[in-house]
């Protein structure tokens, strides 16, 4: 029973805690312009792909018309270089009138009209990383208020061109004046990220007051290097982080490249499995317009997204880290279920890899298996019933268990920190799923 008490203090200890905003209780979705689109201001020659408003009234239209939004993806998400490189004659932000004729209010009531909600990006130092007008100190009372007559849904609050004196002060300061605005604007920020994502530069029961969720780690690239550079980092903090997230706080590891140029298949699902494992923000930054589909299906997979947006909140972990180079991660779901993740690191071939739940902390039972990305129930399984899975290179497999109906926890037994696993004996047939 100590791991049924562990959570419930957890989730006390979450709820305590998180910025009293109501917002992101569940990690948010949408769709964000950076990765794929950075600072391509060149509109002249590039029309589509700009950063300008026809991009993101594109992107809004394929969130609602292409089946994102029913899904939960909701958020069409600004990024850097959309502004005018002066403030108005009032001292306020302004987009940049080539790229943005119609204006912001005017771009986000094209997106709420649709059932969506728009986020904008801002830096808290003299210029954004990208170059343009930033918010020190002095401008951060009336940015946060231009944020809220525009009626923006979310702000991306950067760092760049500030320094650790000036973000200690800016970025709670920004959290209030936001909430002063009246507006309910979920606020990302980007602190940790600029103070080396730990402790004890980092103060994770000061972030979870302040901010719904916060960049830990440095900027995705399209490429799988950098997916499991990021997701090697917070799985080898996790006793730090996992903490830290919950219903209105997350940890944020960066945007979603799946149906980009850098990952295969295999690797696309493993980016998705292991966010979902994480609680993370699902922010895509890929063309809408030009997706394949199979990275549609992968992104649409409504069963990951359903662990992903699990009510309870609480970020998985990896519990197994194998010499063959397969890791195993474990997250609690409500109504008594879990997700396990079996991992391949390897390059070489598909791994059989064998195991049983019982050796995975799971009690004594039987137990409902779905394999989230074969999109089918696997047999029935017991806790002592050895198997075998068959993990591509750089792949995964993903299963959603179902705890019997007369046991009350998945996992007793456990504790968060991680529960001690004991290799199966050699001799025993497995079943292969």
């Amino acid at each position: 029973m100590r791991f049924a008490v562990a959570l419930c203090v957890l989730a006390l200890f979450v709820a305590t805690l998180a910025l009293d905003n109501g917002l992101m209780r569940t990690p948010p979705m949408g769709w964000l312009a950076w990765e794929r689109f950075r600072c391509d201001i060149d509109c002249q020659n590039d029309p589509k792909n700009c950063i300008s408003e026809v991009l993101f009234r594109d992107m809004a239209d394929r969130l609602a018309e292409d089946g994102w939004r029913e899904l939960g993806y909701v958020y069409v998400n600004i990024d850097d270089c959309w502004a005018s490189k002066d403030r108005d004659s009032n001292g306020r932000l302004q987009a940049d009138p080539k790229r943005f004729p119609s204006g912001i209010p005017n771009l986000a009531s094209y997106i709420h009209d649709r059932g969506l909600k728009l986020g904008i990006y801002g830096d808290m130092g003299t210029l954004t990383c990208g170059g343009y007008p930033g918010t020190p100190l002095d401008k951060i009372t009336i940015d946060a208020q231009t944020f809220a007559d525009w009626k923006v849904d979310m702000l991306k609050f950067d760092g760049c061109y500030s320094n650790a004196t000036e973000q200690e002060q800016g970025y709670p300061a920004m959290s209030k004046a936001l909430n002063a605005t009246g507006r309910p604007i979920g606020y990302s920020c980007s602190w940790p990220a600029y103070q080396g994502g730990l402790p004890p530069k980092v103060n994770y029961t000061q972030l979870g007051e302040i901010c719904n969720l916060w960049r830990n780690y440095g900027d995705i690239e399209d490429s799988w290097n950098s997916v499991l550079s990021i997701a090697d980092w917070f799985f080898n903090n996790q006793d730090v982080l996992q903490p830290a997230a919950g219903p209105g706080r997350w940890n944020d590891p960066d945007m979603l490249v799946v149906g980009d140029f850098g990952l295969s298949m295999d690797q696309s699902r493993s980016q998705m499995a292991l966010w979902a494992i994480m609680a993370a923000p699902l922010f895509m930054s890929n063309d809408l317009r030009t997706i394949s589909s199979g990275a549609r299906t992968i992104l649409q997979n409504k069963v990951a997204i359903g662990i992903s947006q699990d009510p309870m909140g609480i970020q998985g972990r990896r519990l197994i880290k194998e010499k063959s180079g397969i890791e195993v991660f474990w997250r609690p779901l409500s109504d008594k279920a879990s997700a396990l993740v079996f991992f391949s690191r390897r390059t070489d071939m598909p791994y059989r890899y064998q195991a049983s739940l019982g050796q995975l902390n799971y009690t004594t039972g039987s137990y409902k298996i779905y394999d989230v990305f074969a999109e089918r129930e696997m047999p029935t399984l017991k806790d002592s019933t050895h198997f075998v899975v068959s993990i591509n290179p750089s792949g995964v497999v993903m299963w959603y268990i179902s705890a019997p109906a007369d046991q009350e926890n998945t996992h007793i037994g456990g504790k968060l920190r991680g529960p001690a696993f004991h290799r199966h004996a050699n001799g025993i047939s497995p079943i292969v799923l």
